[in-house]
């Protein structure tokens, strides 16, 4: 994961506690967790226009 060991992702996780404190660490998880959820999801919905367009034929000019 990005080349980051144990260390270094405890370090990082100890500098986020010290910045932002205990009582703010689980609002900025949920807002990060509904951030990924959305990304997901406009992710999914682009990969079905994308293979709807590839499954539809075309309807006009020659035929492939």
């Amino acid at each position: 994961m990005f080349g980051l060991g144990g260390q270094e992702l405890i370090l990082i996780l100890l500098i986020i506690l010290v910045l932002f404190g205990a009582k703010k660490l689980p609002e900025l998880a949920q807002g990060l967790g509904k951030g990924i959820k959305e990304f997901k999801k406009a992710q999914n919905e682009i990969e079905d226009e994308f293979n709807k367009a590839i499954d539809e034929k075309p309807t006009k000019g020659k035929s492939v």
